[in-house]
Order: C-alpha cells, then structure tokens, then sequence
C-alpha cells in the first residue's frame, strides 16, 4: 500500500476586499517572507488573483495562548506552570529576533494572547504580521497610524502615534501578566469601572505578594522563583516611560534566569519601592485609554501619519 502521509495547514482567508485589507495582506505576506525562526508562524505560500487573497501557514494544533487563557481551552487547563514558563520565553525569542536579528528590524505592533500561536508541543509562535513595521538602521521610533489592541498599547503609542521596539517590550509585559494570572488585560469591576492588569499587580508586586497574583487553575502548582521572575520582567516591561522599559533581548535573559546580578538589579529597582516610588512622582502601571480615547487618538496620530514619519 502506498505511504500517504496528511500535512495539516492553516489558510486565512481575506473575507471582504478594501484597501485597508489589501494593504495589511501586503504587509503580513512581505514580513513572513523575511523572517525565519522557530517562534515566529511560518509562511507556506500565498495566493493573490483578482481579489481572492490567501496565505497558507503551518496549522497550530493547540490553537492560541488566549484561547488556553480565556477561551474554549480554558477549562481543560492544559497550561502546567512548565508550558506558560515555555511560552513566555519562546515568545520573548521570537519578537527578539524581529526587533534585533531581522533586517531591517520589525516592529509587530498587535502582541497579544490571541496572536501567539501554540503547536502540538506547545512551542509558542508569534503570528499576524498585517499590522507589522519595518524600522530603517538608525530610526528610533516611526509616528503612524494606531492600531492594536486596547490594554496592550503602550502610552506614548496609544496617544501620540509613536510606534518603536519599547511598544511591542510594553505590551510583552501585558501578555507576561496575563500568563501568569490568567486574568484579561482590562478587567471589568462594574459597569462603568474598569481596572488594567498593571493597575492590580504592581501593588501586589511593591508588597512582595505575588504569588497572590498566581492563576488559580495552576493549584498551587508552580515554581515560586519562576513566577517571581516573570512578574518582576513583566512590570518592567509595562512601565509608562518607554526609555526605562528593557529591550527584548534583554528580557529574554532575564526571563532565563541567567544573570543573578541582573535579576538583582531587577528585584531593587525602584518600582518595586512603593515609598521610593510615589515620591518620584512616577507612575509604574499604564495609563487606561478608553475606547473613545483610542478612537480618537487614533485619528489624531493618522493626520501626521501620511506617509510614516521616521525619527532619527
């Protein structure tokens, strides 16, 4: 009998044709035609005729971290502290190699639960490129239009259309969070109160609870030092001001755990000190946009977005 063997693959489908779609197609094809690595979605080929727009990808058996996190999967709780702990940094790989490795480097823009992939290993793969930027050698951030995901934005992105590498550390940290807690980045607490992720872990965080910030589905089991870890680099990662947020690579080496120096710098950063860190006037969780903030913002950014404006 013959030997035939099933490749399983993924087609995303562009559902109603516009210029906006054309352009994000354009985009996400461009963007995983460059990059290759073990923790980005893989590109198997693409079709463009007429106004039928295809692109096929290897198909991710166990769906997305959000749907683990919040979804159809989340009752199952098939992610044991081992496999968040592999996703956190199979994921921090992966936008490291776009932000450091690819040329020229590539700002994703949209970093979120729903858009890490995992496979049958539960290797995370970062995927959606359609709202993805090429950063010229030498540029440090490019003014454009917003797009994204409410509680995922970061400030200086989200109100003045400043799109840089510390955007996407920003919104890392976000997804960091969630990993850990299992809770949304914007949590409803009655019908007009709302309160980010950052908002309810940095408290936990300065009064040195956190393993109170733990998902409960985990019962219990977990690594206190990992977890510890990922919320310190988390918090780090979301902080207001973008010129104190980590790079990517170096958050990969933190999450590894393989400088204590560096994890003890991270652990008596000021952030940390809720005294040290009233009196510095600064705020270490992110400011909430509201969804008329973003609309409008968003339009605001687009006025001086037309072309992209690159700051050197």
């Amino acid at each position: 009998m013959e030997d035939v063997r099933v490749t399983r693959i993924a087609v995303k489908r562009l559902k109603v044709w516009s210029n906006k779609a054309e352009m994000e197609f354009a985009v996400e094809v461009e963007i995983l035609g460059r990059v290759r690595h073990k923790n980005l979605l893989s590109l198997r080929g693409y079709c463009a005729e007429a106004q039928e727009r295809l692109i096929v990808y290897d198909y991710m058996p166990n769906l997305s971290l959000f749907s683990h996190l919040h979804g159809q999967n989340s009752t199952e709780c098939l992610l044991d502290w081992e496999k968040r702990m592999k996703i956190a940094i199979g994921s921090a790989e992966g936008i490291s190699y776009l932000h450091h490795h690819a040329t020229p480097h590539i700002i994703h823009r949209d970093v979120k639960a729903s858009n890490v992939l995992l496979d049958s290993d539960f290797q995370a793969q970062v995927a959606d490129f359609g709202f993805a930027k090429l950063i010229p050698d030498g540029a440090t951030h490019v003014t454009t239009r917003v797009k994204g995901t409410l509680g995922y934005l970061a400030p200086e992105y989200a109100m003045f259309g400043k799109a840089s590498e510390s955007c996407d550390v920003y919104s890392f940290g976000i997804l960091l969070l969630e990993l850990v807690s299992g809770k949304k980045p914007i949590e409803k607490l009655g019908p007009s109160l709302k309160r980010t992720i950052t908002e309810w872990a940095l408290p936990l965080a300065q009064e040195k609870k956190i393993e109170e910030m733990v998902d409960p589905k985990l019962n219990g089991n977990f690594v206190a030092a990992e977890v510890s870890r990922v919320v310190l680099v988390a918090l780090i990662c979301a902080q207001n001001r973008p010129e104190k947020r980590p790079t990517m690579l170096e958050v990969v080496d933190l999450l590894k755990g393989e400088s204590t120096e560096n994890l003890q710098k991270l652990e008596n950063d000021d952030i940390f000190n809720a005294e040290i860190h009233a009196l510095s006037g600064a705020d270490g969780s992110s400011e909430f946009i509201s969804e008329e903030d973003f609309k409008t913002k968003s339009k605001e950014a687009a006025v001086g977005s037309q072309p992209d404006q690159v700051k050197q």
